[in-house]
């Protein structure tokens, strides 16, 4: 008989739900398809003109009806669909019952957008005022929904029968893994019996582009476009910026036995700490990530030699890659050469706010087929990253508990253990 608590003596939160949407497709089947395969879905940009860009790549989700309108459109859709994928598996109908928690990136207007509500103005004002006097004057659902931070997660809540106050985070890069961990310490708490937590995020605008790009953070090797993402390589040069979505229902192991729900795997820890090293760069010792792995472990109850595989951060930057190492190697020591380590960014880019959502949902999926999908584009091993990264080629591997790293820029970093079976 399943023990419905933990070593702790909290309840035991599982998955019952999996949703993805990346540039590879929509659905989970179809994405893990392409992973497996070692498909990528970085392609040239054709949302907006590229001319005199050093970036010309994205993994942009091009094939959905809302990709050509706003960035808070675009990632509704996406978060739509992933959540709908992971509430009909979990077999969820109707009004779900429990509180929704939604990654998402900060709001912004595009240039489009501006142009067209500075058109609507008075001619006779100009620059800031003439847009915010045209934007007093616009009154419309499509426009609350573009600009306002809570409106992607309020309709998110009215079409899934969400109850309470839904809750959007916005951690930078770590925002996925931290809606996960919301949901998981909600239904801890003896607040609720299950929880939706969701990552989108479909802000990949040419501004996003241009102020990564003067970061220094986005690659620049545009030809091919599926060889730019080469996380641990020698000659990575950046990350490729991406959209995406995934969503996972979590439930009490009591409850989700309870009602015969099929166990995708548990959440058995998560882990945070922050970095105050820099506005966008790791403290060079990688003692904050560190921190954030120890804390996972610890939360879960479990020792380093109990993980078998690590769903790692690895987004192809020469300074995060080589911090990554240095965490996990410490952490793990000498066994981190034979524990597999590989980045689905090498296949679909960095979704941002989505990103540690996804990478989550990839490492549940990797425990149930015993297929860990690939880091592509390993062709010029970096010497001074040590690590099995699953070069090229998928593995045929048991893998029954997965450390999923996310670390993020404004010094977000959170970390969470899956197992594939409740103890």
């Amino acid at each position: 008989m399943r023990k419905m608590t933990d070593s702790f003596g909290r309840p035991v939160v599982v998955v019952t739900g999996i949703g993805i949407v990346t540039s590879l497709g929509v659905g989970k089947d179809e994405n893990w398809a392409a992973l497996t395969a070692g498909k990528s879905g970085i392609h040239p940009i054709t949302r907006f003109p590229t001319d005199h860009l050093n970036t010309r790549i994205s993994g942009m989700v091009d094939f959905l009806g809302s990709s050509g309108r706003s960035a808070s459109a675009l990632t509704h859709e996406m978060a739509e669909l992933a959540g709908r994928e992971a509430t009909g598996q979990a077999g969820i109908g109707g009004n779900f019952g429990g509180p929704l928690f939604l990654a998402a990136p900060p709001v912004e207007l595009g240039w489009n957008q501006r142009l067209e509500l500075y058109k609507r103005g008075d001619s006779d004002s100009h620059g800031y005022a003439r847009l915010l006097a045209a934007a007093h004057a616009t009154a419309s659902d499509e426009f609350e929904d573009d600009t306002q931070f809570g409106a992607v997660v309020d309709r998110l809540a009215d079409t899934f029968g969400t109850s309470g106050l839904p809750i959007t985070t916005s951690t930078a890069c770590a925002s996925g893994a931290t809606a996960i961990q919301l949901g998981v310490e909600a239904i801890r708490r003896g607040e609720c019996d299950r929880a939706l937590s969701v990552g989108a995020d479909g802000s990949a605008t040419a501004e996003a582009l241009i102020r990564f790009a003067l970061l220094s953070a986005l690659s620049t090797q545009n030809d091919p476009p599926h060889k730019a993402s080469k996380p641990f390589s020698k000659d990575r040069d950046g990350f490729v910026l991406a959209e995406g979505s995934a969503a996972l229902v979590l439930e009490s192991l009591e409850a989700a036995t309870a009602r015969g729900a099929t166990i995708l795997g548990v959440m058995r820890g998560c882990g945070e700490k922050a970095d105050d090293f820099h506005r966008t760069r790791s403290k060079p010792d990688g003692s904050p990530a560190i921190a954030a792995v120890r804390a996972a472990l610890a939360d879960a109850g479990m020792a380093e030699d109990e993980i078998d595989y690590v769903n790692a951060h690895g987004t192809s930057t020469p300074e995060n890659d080589k911090m990554e190492h240095l965490s996990l190697s410490t952490v793990f020591g000498e066994r981190i050469r034979s524990i597999p380590v590989s980045s689905n960014k090498s296949m679909i880019g960095h979704t941002l706010s989505a990103a540690g959502a996804i990478e989550a949902a990839i490492s549940l999926m990797t425990m149930r087929e015993g297929v860990i999908p690939p880091t592509i584009n390993y062709d010029n091993p970096d010497p001074g990253i040590d690590l099995d990264v699953v070069p090229n080629v998928k593995r045929d591997h048991a893998v029954s508990s997965v450390l999923s790293n996310s670390f993020g820029f404004g010094g977000q970093n959170a970390c969470l253990v899956m197992t594939r079976e409740p103890v």
